[in-house]
């Protein structure tokens, strides 16, 4: 069989997914429907309804869009067997029970941007920057009744530099997830299926598993109380979206200021005589007091403002070093 013969449904949701879902469609492989997530209304204007952005792609290359509610729906499986489709490849998408999974001759993989078992979860590449990894990676592996606990088919690695943010990791694992999807599409038609996989407890892990779960606003808060670089990478795990963000207080004043911030520079060379979590200007420089240094803060946004750089805030906030950063 050759890649204009396989039958392939694919399913995900997010901009990270139509990343392989176009090198499939550039690559020649038959694409014969796409299944994501239902449109949903915008935050600003509730009555627009906005689609996801693998069905933005999808239309704009005449492809089937199926967005079912229930994945058990006997309409939608009707019509997902009615494409007879050889495999499926799932890319950030949501658990699928075994009557989809199991319904291609050749299976169902999942594209997951961890090295796993590691970071099992909704948000692998946030956690893995989070936590101040060096390496991360992306694995393909056959979808089972467990979340990302399948066989695994492939794994490649991707290093993560001290100053990368979400961004820069995002992008590179989009790209290395599209060309380990396609090497393992290409290997699963060349053995018509019968490729050797690995189980994921037979895989040797030096540390304990980490887990990579949903990112929600109450986990971007910073703690102060961590160490500048903990601090340093969790700003870098949330940058640009959805931020990391911290409270501005002022003695006498009646609420706190939201501040989100998006890039720093460690200063472990700095233990000025102030407290933890006081803000304080040193050479135009915009610092925050830490545990044992200094966080230099370089790019932010106040609430109702723009992104802006640390200097353009100096330039505009008047008597900076009253205020203290809460938590």
């Amino acid at each position: 069989m050759n890649k204009q013969d396989l039958r392939i449904i694919f399913m995900g949701t997010p901009e990270f997914a139509v990343g392989t879902l176009s090198a499939l469609v550039e690559g020649g492989y038959q694409v014969v429907a796409v299944v994501t997530k239902p449109d949903q209304p915008s935050a600003r204007h509730g009555s627009v309804m906005v689609p996801p952005e693998v069905k933005k792609y999808a239309m704009s290359q005449n492809i089937p869009v199926l967005q079912p509610e229930k994945m058990k729906d006997p309409d939608f499986l009707e019509q997902l067997q009615s494409y007879h489709a050889d495999l499926q490849v799932v890319v950030a998408f949501r658990m699928l029970p075994e009557v989809v999974w199991a319904m291609p001759r050749l299976g169902t993989f999942n594209v997951h941007a961890s090295l796993l078992p590691q970071y099992r979860g909704a948000a692998p590449i946030n956690w893995a920057i989070i936590n101040g990894e060096t390496t991360t990676g992306v694995t393909t592996f056959f979808l089972d009744h467990q979340i990302d606990t399948g066989r695994i088919i492939m794994r490649k690695e991707f290093s993560i530099p001290d100053e990368a943010d979400l961004e820069y990791v995002y992008d590179g694992l989009m790209r290395l997830g599209a060309k380990t999807a396609l090497e393992t599409i290409d290997l699963l038609m060349e053995n018509d299926g019968n490729i050797p996989t690995i189980a994921q407890d037979a895989i040797t892990v030096e540390e304990p598993l980490r887990p990579a779960p949903k990112i929600f606003k109450e986990t971007c808060q910073v703690d102060w109380s961590l160490p500048t670089k903990r601090i340093y990478d969790f700003v870098r795990g949330l940058s640009p979206y959805p931020g990391a963000w911290t409270n501005l207080q002022q003695e006498g004043a009646d609420k706190d200021i939201v501040l989100k911030i998006f890039k720093t520079t460690k200063r472990l060379d700095m233990q000025p005589a102030y407290n933890v979590g006081e803000l304080f200007v040193e050479k135009g420089i915009l610092l925050v007091r830490t545990t044992d240094g200094s966080l230099q803060i370089d790019e932010l946004q106040l609430t109702g403002k723009k992104r802006m750089s640390a200097q353009a805030f100096l330039n505009g906030f008047k008597n900076v070093e009253s205020y203290r950063v809460s938590k």
